[in-house]
């Protein structure tokens, strides 16, 4: 197939959500921005994609507590040449139609369609800023245009009790989509698989003229404004929409995850810590880009004596220290630096953070530029760290950034 369609392809990465079940993690940034294993930011994995999949038209909308992520993406995107019409364009709410913010993942293209009148492309790609997986956009997109499709939605395959915290996907034999539900007791499951649904991951391909008419009609109603709460519903009955069963390389089950939870945020680094995870970031062939700082190489010191310098099963970066202590289990990131004789357990530690000698510190998330006074212990009495920090229903401590202790 000839490779035109990809130029002729505008992409929006929605990239405004408030986070609000990721507090405080988003206490100062939006869920994008999130730092995640060790060096990146959660947004890093759509752009990344995009990047190796020839995408070079990249429209990212922002909306709350975008300062984080606009420095970002200042650092670690701007390589594209706009002579070339290449382009990574950050853009908050114009409020060229109403006085309003976003509303909705309906709304905040509704809001820039003058941007898809300006480019005139033949496709328009949706993306979501806060997901965290490797996809080639390419194969997608082929997809789309070999179905004749008015919408295309990718699809997961997941075991029916998980899809419940999903919008579940109704398919026939060809994946032609007859069915949707938001949330269902009951998920729908594949055709000839009992115990598996399809899963919409938010990741959306439209013909331009139909998508322009979709947001126009969407507008006109009263809604949520939203492509899986109003226009899918909407939609499926009468028009060419499908699912795009999204799969790994060589066929076996992708790796998806949405980071919607401060639950979701610490299973999915601890998946990078394991002896073999399931999202491979030592991949040349689909590397993962991100602005990474000026540092020296990881250091650990130890002596013969207790002060021992120690990781297993942990992810130490460039410009982390672990001098005399114990890492199980852990995330660093750059700037971190482990005092003699502490011991972490099962956490991530973000930039900048300094624990001091003899702290304790286990199933525990610290957010950028704390000092941990010697002898401090976080993780062990839940009820003494809900005085102090947000503790979840699973016992996982989050330290907010800057905290003072």
């Amino acid at each position: 197939m000839d490779m035109e369609y990809l130029n002729r392809t505008l992409v929006f990465l929605l990239s405004g959500g408030q986070g609000e079940r990721l507090y405080p993690l988003t206490k100062d940034r939006s869920k994008p921005a999130v730092p995640f294993g060790g060096i990146y930011r959660i947004i890093d994995f759509s752009l990344s994609n995009c990047l190796n999949s020839d995408l070079r038209k990249i429209i990212v909308l922002t909306q709350y507590k975008s300062l984080s992520l606009d420095r970002h993406l200042k650092s670690a995107w701007n390589l594209f040449i706009r002579e070339l019409a290449h382009y990574i364009d950050v853009v908050p709410p114009q409020q060229r139609i109403d006085n309003n913010w976003y509303r909705g993942t309906a709304d905040a293209i509704f809001q820039n369609i003058y941007i898809i009148e300006m480019e005139k492309p033949a496709y328009v790609l949706i993306l979501s800023g806060d997901h965290v997986y490797k996809m080639d956009y390419r194969r997608l997109l082929r997809y789309h245009i070999e179905k004749d499709a008015d919408m295309t939605i990718a699809a997961i395959e997941m075991p029916a009790g998980e899809a419940r915290r999903f919008g579940v996907l109704q398919v026939d034999g060809e994946n032609r989509v007859n069915g949707f539900e938001e949330k269902p007791a009951e998920p729908e499951r594949i055709p000839g698989k009992h115990d598996a649904a399809f899963v919409s991951m938010g990741i959306y391909v439209f013909k331009t003229e139909k998508l322009v008419h979709y947001l126009s009609e969407d507008h006109k109603t009263e809604g949520s404004n939203d492509f899986g709460k109003d226009i899918i519903p909407r939609i499926y009955a009468s028009e060419r929409v499908f699912a795009y069963d999204y799969v790994g390389s060589e066929g076996e089950r992708a790796y998806w995850r949405d980071i919607g939870t401060v639950k979701s945020f610490f299973d999915a680094n601890m998946d990078l810590v394991s002896a073999s995870p399931k999202l491979n970031l030592y991949d040349h062939v689909w590397p993962i880009r991100t602005y990474m700082e000026q540092w020296p190489p990881a250091k650990m010191l130890h002596d013969e004596g207790e002060r021992r310098g120690m990781a297993i099963n942990s992810i130490i970066p460039n410009g982390a220290i672990v001098s005399g202590s114990r890492l199980f289990r852990s995330i660093l990131s750059p700037g971190v630096k482990v005092n003699s004789y502490s011991e972490v357990h099962d956490s991530i530690i973000m930039h900048g953070v300094n624990i001091q000698r003899h702290a304790k510190i286990k199933n525990t998330i610290i957010d950028k530029y704390v000092t941990v006074p010697e002898g401090q212990v976080i993780g062990y009495d839940l009820e003494k760290d809900r005085q102090r920090f947000t503790v979840t229903d699973d016992g996982i401590v989050v330290v907010p950034k800057r905290y003072i202790f």
